[in-house]
């Protein structure tokens, strides 16, 4: 009875107040922190560095994706009879994962050198590959942390890495201006998560436990998998369009107004979709349905008016917060906000369908959302104007996360889903 009570309120409404709290101060505290490295970065180097560094961040943020296999939600929602072994199988899986992704990260480094003539871009690829050596040691007690509804303290072991690594850039900056000062933290303060992470969750495997076969946890996390990596191309590849459309000039605006907009707002979003999964999957004697009112419920009360203040309000806050200069981005900025309401719909679509053992239907609907936004967008430029690229950015996200949302809660709550909802959950 205690354990139940204990798993209820670790995954209650509370709960996800106070966890998504302290995402929300941790990001803060990570985003003033960055504001002061990005300000010695801009006086201590040239563009020309600096766009050596953002070429082998950005390589690195995309080929990171593939190390969002979904293998650890299984943790999260595994019961309490097969948790041994999925962690055991998991955490071998990991150090296979993750050294296959240092692997591609090599071989891309390789590319970028001899295909590219990138050779310094390469050099510190390769060297951030050393960064996926970390990751395995951890995963498993991160991903348990999240199973317990342990949010304040992974919030704010990635904000302690986080600054950290802004710190170390900038002290690094002072005393030697290179490229080297902007990459070298992400793999010096690798280590940081993972001491804080196993301090905060010690585990060892459990050899009498055994093993879950690989295959269940990789049918599992591939789908996963292929939802992360359009989430990546839908937040990335927009700007690649834009560049191509309208010039640096412009997509300079656009990187702007995208995040003082919508990136705020993602922040926090993802955040919650973290919190949610877990509190969907939680085995506390709650009915399945009422788990879910109660996360879609939380999701849009906060989110939906977040969003719309914040468009409705760009033209007051813009020139105070970022200075008169950028008041030609407001109108950008207002309508890339808007992106936050069909997102929220989709996270909580996410978690459902991963916490009913859906990832593959979740899938094919984060393919579909990046087709038509990037299509819209794309529609937008033929306009020769940016706020339409923005509207036509939106309009596709919106097209097919609003619709999908809608019709996966009808059929959740749906009386006939009853027995389906009770085989998916088993």
């Amino acid at each position: 009875m205690q354990n139940r009570l204990r798993r209820l309120i670790g995954h209650g409404p509370l709960a996800l107040g106070k966890g998504l709290m302290a995402y929300g101060l941790a990001e803060l505290s990570v985003r003033v922190v960055r504001l002061v490295t990005v300000i010695l970065i801009a006086r201590q180097l040239s563009p020309e560095i600096v766009g050596v560094a953002a070429l082998s961040l950005t390589v690195f943020e995309l080929v990171r994706v593939l190390a969002n296999v979904g293998i650890g939600q299984r943790i999260i929602a595994a019961d309490a009879a097969h948790l041994d072994a999925t962690c055991n199988t998991a955490h071998r899986l990991f150090w296979l994962w993750c050294g296959g992704v240092a692997l591609v990260q090599l071989g891309v480094a390789g590319v970028l050198w001899l295909g590219f003539d990138q050779p310094l871009a390469a050099q510190m690829l390769a060297v951030l590959a050393l960064v996926y050596l970390f990751m395995p040691g951890g995963l498993v007690s991160c991903y348990l942390l999240m199973r317990e509804g342990r949010a304040a303290t992974t919030a704010r072991t990635v904000a302690t890495q986080t600054i950290a690594d802004h710190i170390l850039s900038a002290a690094l900056l002072l005393i030697w201006q290179s490229p080297w000062s902007i990459i070298l933290p992400k793999l010096l303060t690798a280590p940081i998560w993972l001491v804080l992470t196993r301090r905060a969750r010690p585990w060892q495997p459990a050899a009498a436990a055994g093993m879950v076969p690989i295959m269940a946890l990789l049918r599992f996390g591939l789908p996963v998998l292929a939802t992360e990596m359009m989430a990546a191309l839908r937040v990335q590849l927009d700007k690649l369009i834009i560049a191509a459309s309208f010039g640096v000039t412009t997509l300079g605006t656009w990187f702007f107004a995208f995040n003082a907009g919508i990136g705020i707002a993602s922040s926090l979003i993802t955040a919650f979709g973290t919190l949610a999964f877990p509190a969907l999957c939680a085995s506390d004697g709650t009915d399945a349905r009422a788990r879910l009112k109660m996360v879609a419920t939380m999701g849009l009360m906060i989110f939906v008016p977040m969003v719309l203040a914040q468009s409705l309000l760009a033209p007051l806050y813009v020139p105070v917060i970022f200075g008169a200069h950028w008041a030609h981005a407001i109108p950008l900025i207002a309508a890339l906000c808007l992106a936050g309401i069909p997102m929220i719909c989709a996270t909580i679509t996410t978690a459902w369908l991963r916490a009913s053992g859906r990832p593959g239907v979740d899938a094919m609907a984060a393919l579909a959302a990046t087709l038509a936004s990037l299509a819209g967008l794309w529609l937008g430029c033929q306009s020769g104007a940016p706020l339409h690229a923005a509207a036509g950015w939106v309009a596709g996200t919106a097209l097919i996360a609003l619709p999908f949302a809608a019709f996966t809660l009808w059929r959740a709550f749906s009386p006939s889903s009853s027995p389906v909802l009770k085989e998916a959950l088993a």
